[in-house]
């Protein structure tokens, strides 16, 4: 795999921010997960799995293994982008249940549990329950993917949810600002972009 830069997390959401996981920041469109190697980077970068399990998965998947799941995750990438364009902009409502079939045959995949451990210790309460996660095979990498879809679908507001308004952006977020006018992906990116160009067509109109 070609060395990339880091990965792209301006969507204000992990659902969104792995969409993300393919884009064009510059010239040249970057995918992030286009092999098994850029899958587990993606994921550390992430922090969707532990550096250990990870490092674990790397050791024992078999030659093509980490690939193939990586191939499944961009299939998964792609057909979750095509719902988000379908429904952004309104809320989602219970019709659009049967479109999410996919995602809820990957979450029956899971293999979690949960148990109590040491809570923080500023907390009244010194116990708390945490999910564990069973890392048996590298196909387990593709269910925290899945929760985060899952947890954008379902807390939220597909109003706000938004793609870059930069022309040849295809990066998308959820607009948490206080008046929800986010128009850009980031000021860093397509913002300064959209003011040079600006400044540059009001210098012209000048001349």
């Amino acid at each position: 795999m070609d060395q990339h830069p880091p990965a792209i997390f301006v969507g204000d959401a992990l659902g969104l921010d792995f969409l993300n996981s393919i884009a064009t920041p510059v010239d040249m469109p970057i995918d992030w997960i286009e092999d098994g190697d850029g899958l587990l980077d993606w994921l550390e970068q992430a922090q969707l799995v532990p550096t250990n399990a990870l490092k674990r998965i790397r050791a024992d998947a078999r030659p093509g293994e980490l690939d193939k799941v990586a191939d499944q995750a961009r299939s998964l990438r792609e057909w979750f982008r095509s719902f988000v364009r379908k429904h952004k902009g309104r809320p989602l409502t219970a019709k659009s249940l049967a479109e999410l079939e996919p995602l809820n045959g990957l979450l029956e995949r899971d293999d979690s549990f949960q148990r109590v451990v040491p809570g923080p210790r500023d907390e009244k309460n010194s116990l708390q329950l945490q999910t564990i996660r069973r890392w048996r095979t590298p196909e387990a990498l593709l269910s925290p993917i899945g929760e985060a879809l899952a947890q954008l679908v379902c807390t939220e507001d597909f109003s706000d949810v938004k793609a870059c308004e930069g022309p040849a952006c295809t990066l998308l977020f959820a607009d948490h600002t206080r008046s929800r006018t986010r128009r850009w992906c980031s000021m860093a990116l397509c913002g300064n972009r959209a003011k040079q160009a600006a400044h540059r067509h009001r210098m012209k109109e000048q001349h």
